[in-house]
C-alpha cells in the first residue's frame, strides 16, 4: 500500500493573498473588458505592467522586444522592506555572476545571453516531473511583485523589488513525494555568452540547494522581473530563485533545472570553499566572515553603513525552521 506523507505544500490561511492585491488585481482583470487577458491562453497576449518606459539611457536593461509579453504584477503589500529602494541602475550593474566573469562588472557581457526560448526541467522525487516552457509557467501560476531586502556575503546590501511567483506554487504543481528532503538548483550553461565556463578550475554547471521546509516558505520565490521589467541576465534572468533571509550566493541564477532529492546538495561555492560558504547561509550579524565581520552591511548606492539583522530581518517568518538546528553553524 502505497502511503503518502504531507510536506506540508498546503498553503495555510496566514499566506493567503492579501485583500488589497486580491481586489487591485480583479480591477486589472476588470479594466481588460474583453481584451486579450479573456482571450483563449493559446491566443491570449497579456502585457508586462512596467512603471515606466525604457530609454536609451538604460544600457544596462535589454530591448523589451527581445523578451515576449508577460502578465501584469501587483505589488504585495504583505513584505515591507524597511528600506528604501535601491535606485534602479546599481542592481542591474553590480553583480556577482561568474559565469560571466569575476568582475561586478559584467552586465555588458551578460546581455548577450540568448532568453528565450526558455525552459525548465523539474524532476527527481516528485509525482510529476515536467519541463516547463517559461512563458507557459508564469502564464499558469501568474505574477506577483515583491521588495525585498538583498544581503550579499560580501557585506554590502541591496532592496529591490522583484516580479515573480512562489517557490511553494511551482511545488503544488509538480507535487514532492514524501521522501524528498531537498531542492537542487543548477544553473543554464551557455558558453556562447557564459564566457568563464571555459575556467574549467570551477566546478560548473553552478549548484545551489535548499530544504524542502524552506522552498515551502512563503519568502521563497521565483523572480522572471526586476523594477517592473522582464529580468535581465545578469541579475539571474530569466528565471532565479531568491531566500531573503539568506546570503545571496544561495539564490540561484538562470535556472534550467530543478531536481527534488533525498541528498543534499553540494553547492558551487561549498565545493570551492565549504570553511566560508556552506549550506545554510543564513544572515547572521554575530557570526563573522574568516575574513571580515558581518556586524554591519554597506548599502550600494549610499554606502551607508547600517547593522546587520539577524535571518536579514525576516526572523519573523524563517526563524522556525531553524529551531533543530543548533548544533549546525546557520551561517556557514
Amino acid at each position: 500500500m502505497r502511503i503518502h506523507r504531507k510536506r506540508g505544500w498546503e498553503i495555510p490561511e496566514s499566506q493567503v493573498t492579501p485583500e488589497p492585491l486580491v481586489l487591485s488585481r480583479r480591477a486589472l482583470i476588470a479594466a481588460a473588458g474583453a481584451g486579450a487577458m479573456l482571450l483563449p491562453a493559446a491566443k491570449a497576449k497579456a502585457q508586462w505592467f512596467f512603471r515606466r518606459e525604457q530609454t536609451p539611457t538604460d544600457p544596462w536593461m535589454r530591448n523589451p522586444a527581445e523578451t515576449p509579453d508577460l502578465p501584469p504584477a501587483m505589488r504585495n503589500p504583505r513584505y515591507q522592506p524597511g528600506r528604501a529602494i535601491s535606485p534602479e541602475r546599481e542592481p542591474v550593474t553590480y553583480n556577482n555572476f561568474y559565469e560571466f566573469g569575476s568582475s561586478k562588472d559584467v552586465w555588458s557581457t551578460a546581455l548577450r545571453m540568448p532568453m528565450r526560448p526558455w525552459t525548465i526541467q523539474v524532476d527527481g522525487m516528485v509525482e510529476e516531473p515536467a519541463t516547463f516552457d517559461l512563458d507557459d509557467l508564469i502564464r499558469r501560476i501568474g505574477l506577483e511583485e515583491r521588495v525585498y531586502r538583498l544581503r550579499c556575503v560580501e557585506a554590502w546590501a541591496m532592496t529591490v523589488p522583484w516580479t515573480g511567483f512562489p517557490l511553494a506554487r511551482l511545488m503544488d504543481i509538480v507535487r514532492p513525494l514524501g521522501s524528498a528532503k531537498y531542492l537542487r538548483f543548477e544553473t543554464a550553461q551557455k558558453p556562447e555568452a557564459m564566457v568563464a565556463l571555459r575556467q574549467s578550475w570551477y566546478p560548473w554547471p553552478h549548484i545551489e540547494g535548499c530544504t524542502v521546509e524552506e522552498a515551502a516558505n512563503e519568502l521563497a520565490f521565483m523572480p522572471v522581473g526586476l523594477f517592473g521589467k522582464p529580468l535581465p541576465p545578469q541579475n539571474g534572468g530569466p528565471f532565479r530563485v531568491v531566500f531573503p533571509w539568506k546570503y545571496g550566493f544561495k539564490s540561484g541564477k538562470s535556472i534550467a533545472r530543478i531536481t527534488l532529492t533525498d541528498q543534499r546538495p553540494r553547492s558551487f561555492w561549498e565545493t570551492l570553499q565549504g570553511s566560508e560558504y556552506g549550506f545554510w547561509a543564513n544572515v547572521n550579524p554575530e557570526v563573522p566572515h574568516p575574513r571580515w565581520s558581518q556586524a554591519t552591511e554597506r548599502l550600494i548606492g549610499t554606502n551607508e553603513r547600517v547593522p546587520t539583522r539577524l535571518f536579514n530581518g525576516y526572523g519573523e517568518f524563517v526563524a522556525g525552521l531553524y529551531t533543530n538546528l543548533q548544533n549546525e553553524r546557520l551561517w556557514a
